[in-house]
């Protein structure tokens, strides 16, 4: 299983996906050719059927892009990782897999019994869901007995892990970001796109992505940012920061009718601690339109009557409570996409990137103050040894199944 799908498991409400697609329901099927090969990869088949039931399970997983073309793409993959293992000897027990489909079912608070009952009434087989966990342990087991030995953390790492998260010591960063919307009807499309730049190298390919795709003001500048303090980053986004190399770009993040993504340029410690925040003040007001011309200027208006969020106030008075926003929240309470922003200002300073009501209406988002933690445990150095290691791991891992890809006979009959 990729990092993207794993983060993206676990981060949604499994019951609740599966509840709301009831309309994935089984419907009839003409048998004909449901089990003929449409792929071969070494001689093995791919049949239809497979990549129907894949590509299902994709659905109600939610994951970003166009399901079919997603589940051809695994089940790809998966033949290489476990036609790799049965070549290094390593061939997991059934007991392993009922373990792996436990342990799967039990981050939706479920048993293997209702995590199964709930796919197949949404017209996913229990052997689907089977060989999709089979291959992704099978893979977890070669990738670790094959280059857990080459992975190491030294304490310089752990240092800097340390000193990026809890703000012990100055570090900053130097990024390059992409802000595509993502309305409903483009969604697919930009999720294909999006995981397509997730797979650049180079700064110059991003910032030539960024010009022609990002929506955010730093467009006009190839998606480049200035320097920020890896503490003024969002929780989430910074764990994903300090496990890239520079050049590299972070998987596609989903925010609220968009998708980000995000190239570490650089990183530089500094001699001043940076301040870790316990709460961070903010102020949001939503004005009609969206992205059109009336509404970017009502926010230009706007900008030029306000100074400090107190300001807002009487922007808004004679209008409904609800066009004003403010509050006080800690880091890991704000909206991902707002806390982004966020992290780019200054008190007093304003974005008009993000857009709510599926792009009907923009945000105009004002940074009140952030309040400095006055003390607090961050994660221990077991922790950041294991993120760290298994990022790496990862890594060797993505290198390995590039090259069997790149070995590899695949024919595609469609």
């Amino acid at each position: 299983m990729t990092s993207t799908m794993r983060n993206f498991i676990a981060a949604m409400a499994l019951p609740a996906v599966l509840a709301s697609f009831g309309w994935l329901a089984p419907t009839p099927v003409v048998a004909q050719n449901l089990f003929e090969p449409v792929i071969k990869v070494n001689d093995q088949a791919i049949t239809r059927y497979e990549i129907e039931q894949r590509a299902r399970m994709l659905t109600l997983f939610r994951a970003p892009g166009d399901p079919q073309r997603l589940a051809r793409e695994q089940l790809i993959e998966d033949r290489l990782k476990l036609d790799a293992a049965r070549v290094n000897g390593l061939i997991l027990e059934d007991s392993d897999i009922a373990d792996g489909m436990e342990e799967f079912a039990g981050r939706a608070n479920m048993t293997t019994e209702q995590f199964t009952r709930a796919l197949d009434g949404a017209g996913v087989s229990e052997p689907s869901f089977r060989e999709f966990v089979r291959a992704g342990l099978t893979w977890r087991e070669l990738s670790r007995a094959k280059f857990a030995p080459r992975v190491s953390v030294s304490d310089a790492d752990i240092e800097r892990a340390e000193a990026a998260i809890s703000g012990g010591s100055g570090v900053r960063v130097l990024l390059s970001e992409i802000i595509m919307p993502a309305p409903p009807s483009q969604a697919q499309t930009v999720q294909a796109r999006a995981a397509r730049i997730s797979e650049i190298t180079t700064e110059a390919e991003f910032a030539a992505e960024a010009r022609k795709y990002s929506a955010a003001p730093s467009r006009g500048r190839s998606g480049r940012l200035d320097w920020v303090p890896i503490t003024n980053l969002p929780p989430a986004l910074r764990s994903v920061v300090i496990a890239l190399a520079p050049g590299e770009v972070s998987d596609p993040l989903p925010l609220d009718g968009a998708v980000a993504l995000f190239q570490l340029r650089d990183i530089e410690e500094l001699d001043t601690p940076a301040p870790e925040y316990s709460a961070i003040e903010y102020a949001a007001y939503y004005i009609p339109g969206g992205r059109s011309d009336q509404a970017r200027a009502r926010a230009a208006r706007v900008k030029a009557d306000t100074d400090t969020c107190d300001d807002l106030y009487g922007i808004a008075q004679g209008q409904p409570p609800e066009v004003l926003e403010r509050g006080s929240k800690a880091p890991e309470e704000i909206p991902q996409d707002i806390a982004m922003e966020l992290a780019k200002l200054d008190p007093g300073e304003v974005s008009t990137t993000l857009t709510r009501s599926d792009g009907q209406t923009l945000v105009f988002l004002m940074l009140c103050g952030r309040a400095p933690k006055i003390d607090g445990e961050g994660p221990s150095t077991d922790e950041l040894t294991n993120f760290i290691r298994s990022r790496r791991l990862e890594s060797f891992a993505n290198g390995y199944l590039e090259q069997l890809r790149a070995e590899a006979r695949i024919i595609e009959f469609e």
